[in-house]
C-alpha cells in the first residue's frame, strides 16, 4: 500500500497546515531532502493542545499529543507536496517535550510521532534516527514539538 493508502487506513484526518508564527518557512526543499521545522500540537479545529507533561497531562495524554504533531507535519506535507507518496524516507526526527523536571520518559513521548510514521511509511521507511529531550517550556506551553527530514523519490 502507498503512504497516502495507509493513512486512510488508520482512519484518522489531518489538521489545517499551520501556519509560521515567526519568520522561517514550515519546510525546506533542498535535492533530495525535506526539512520540516518545528511543529506544535494543531488539532482538527486549529487550537494547540497545552499544557506541561507531568504537571498538566499525564504521559498518556503527552503521547497522543505527539502524534497530534505528527498529523500536523502530514498536513504541512500534503500541503506543499501535494501527496504523502512523494515522501521516501523518514530520515530523522527531534522531538522536545515540556515537561517537569522529575519526567525521564521522553522518547516513550515522541514514539506517537514516531509511531504514526512507521504506520504510514512501513518499519523499513517509516522510522529514522531520533532524539527525544525534555525541555523547560515551548512556545505558548505546548506539550510536544517536533521537527523532521525526510527524503524525496
Amino acid at each position: 500500500m502507498t503512504p497516502t493508502e495507509n493513512f486512510k487506513a488508520l482512519g484518522l484526518t489531518l489538521p489545517p497546515a499551520p501556519a509560521p508564527l515567526g519568520v522561517y518557512k514550515p519546510l525546506l526543499i533542498d535535492g533530495k531532502h525535506v526539512y520540516v521545522s518545528g511543529h506544535g500540537t494543531v488539532q482538527d479545529n486549529g487550537s494547540l493542545i497545552i499544557g506541561r507533561i507531568g504537571k498538566d497531562i499525564t504521559k498518556e495524554e503527552g503521547k497522543l499529543a505527539a502524534r497530534q504533531v505528527g498529523l500536523a507535519i502530514l498536513s504541512t506535507l500534503v500541503a506543499n507536496l501535494g501527496s504523502l507518496d512523494n515522501i521516501k524516507r523518514v530520515i530523522k526526527v527531534l522531538g522536545m517535550v515540556n515537561c517537569v523536571p522529575e519526567f525521564e520518559h521522553h522518547p516513550y513521548i515522541i514514539n506517537g510521532c514516531s509511531e504514526l510514521f512507521a504506520a504510514i511509511w512501513g518499519q523499513e521507511n517509516g522510522v529514522g534516527v531520533r532524539s527525544a529531550v525534555g525541555f523547560g517550556s515551548l512556545p505558548d506551553n505546548i506539550p510536544v514539538e517536533i521537527e523532521a527530514l525526510f527524503e524525496l523519490y
